[in-house]
């Protein structure tokens, strides 16, 4: 298969990038002042070539682990860390933080709607129970947003005594509503103290790790969480994912990842520390040719007369680009074009189907070095009205481009 660019999308693109040059210039800010925090970080803790060698068996004085764990509190201006190769990704990781933290009786309340499709089995809103937090006695309430903001009255109002902890979905997953900034989550956070200082504050922070040059943990969130093969793996990371804010909760987290009474002292890493510290160290520079390739994805399909969220000279808080198609075939298209477009398995040719954990089925371009990473260059939908595509990653801006400009030929 040929690449295919066709002239009038060469055109589009070389004046939407003109009229992103701004855009692009804040995006470089925002990479140098994290790369900053990210450098200072691995001189702070001393970083040597011993913290790259494996363990094995229990794991006892990984002295890479611990650091990496130290590291990332520090990135994250947070007390702790707890950064580990065998969770397996986002959803996992939210897990974890959510049995780490609620007990039988306790009431979690969502306060930025419904989560994410993957964690309705783990809530119980949905599936056969299988361990859910609903088969532990746990109880689920949601606070719905309202023109895609947060309800802060609604908010209010939820906030009753067996509230024990709120979750609040940075990414907009599969709907149409633009990402809560880490600003708008510090009033959220603010907001909830202001009923019930107790609470505790549980940020999914998946997509959204160094896009700005603070994170949820400086707004004072418990808890953030999120997948290496995102973000904060910067294309290097193999598998993993990170939790990390004050240490009384980490450490319960801990606990649940292992068992109480271990937690955080166990667990060979197997020889992926490398890949996890490099991936960290990319991490800035490869999240900002993400947010370029998401701007310039919008740029091009806006062109095009289809409505994108954000628009492209908004100020990004995380990597996704949403694109409304109102079309299946042409959703479709894009997404296979993408697929066509990596430098992996450019010869499959993905379909909808019905994948674990989605209500509808799914569709899903993924070319990419690590399995299923989204900071390398992807696509995905649900296929349901209004048919809206979600494109996220890049690691080098140029392949990126190349891609996209290839998908919007697709469905010219």
């Amino acid at each position: 298969m040929k690449l295919e660019i066709k002239n009038e999308i060469a055109e589009i693109t070389a004046r939407v990038e003109a009229e992103l040059q701004d855009s692009f210039r804040r995006i470089d800010e925002t990479a140098l002042y994290n790369q900053q925090k990210v450098l200072q970080a691995f001189i702070d803790h001393r970083v040597s070539v011993n913290n790259f060698n494996p363990t094995t068996g229990y794991g006892y004085d990984d002295t890479g682990r611990d650091t990496l764990d130290a590291i990332y509190a520090d990135v994250f201006r947070a007390e702790d860390a707890l950064v580990r190769h065998n969770i397996v990704n986002g959803t996992h990781c939210i897990a974890i933080a959510l049995f780490a933290v609620l007990r039988p009786g306790d009431t979690l309340l969502a306060v930025t709607g419904k989560p994410y499709d993957t964690l309705e089995e783990v809530i119980g809103i949905s599936g056969d129970g299988g361990g859910s937090l609903k088969e532990f006695g746990v109880n689920y309430e949601q606070v719905d947003l309202i023109g895609g903001a947060p309800d802060y009255e609604g908010i209010k109002k939820a906030l009753h005594s067996g509230v024990k902890a709120v979750i609040i979905q940075r990414s907009k997953g599969y709907d149409w509503r633009e990402t809560i900034s880490v600003e708008e989550i510090g009033k959220i956070i603010a907001c909830v103290r202001s009923v019930k200082p107790d609470t505790v504050c549980i940020v999914d922070n998946c997509y959204g790790e160094l896009v700005e040059k603070r994170e949820p943990t400086e707004v004072d969130a418990d808890l953030v969480v999120g997948s290496l093969i995102k973000n904060i793996g910067g294309g290097l990371a193999q598998t993993g994912g990170y939790i990390a804010g004050k240490a009384k909760y980490v450490e319960l987290a801990s606990y649940r990842q292992t068992c109480p009474g271990l937690g955080k002292e166990v667990g060979a890493t197997l020889g992926q520390n490398r890949f996890m510290y490099q991936g960290l160290f990319m991490a800035p520079h490869a999240v900002a040719q993400a947010l370029k390739a998401a701007a310039l994805c919008g740029g091009i399909m806006e062109a095009l007369g289809y409505e994108v969220n954000p628009r492209p000279t908004d100020v990004r808080c995380d990597i996704i680009q949403a694109i409304k198609f109102n079309d299946e075939d042409k959703l479709i298209k894009f997404i296979q074009a993408i697929q066509s477009a990596s430098p992996v398995d450019s010869f499959a040719l993905p379909l909808p189907w019905d994948m674990p954990g989605y209500q509808h089925q799914v569709i899903m371009a993924a070319g990419t070095f690590v399995s299923g990473a989204s900071i390398e260059l992807s696509a995905d939908a649900p296929i349901k009205p209004p048919y809206v595509g979600f494109m996220q990653g890049g690691l080098t801006y140029e392949s990126a481009k190349i891609a996209i400009m290839h998908a919007a030929s697709a469905v010219l």
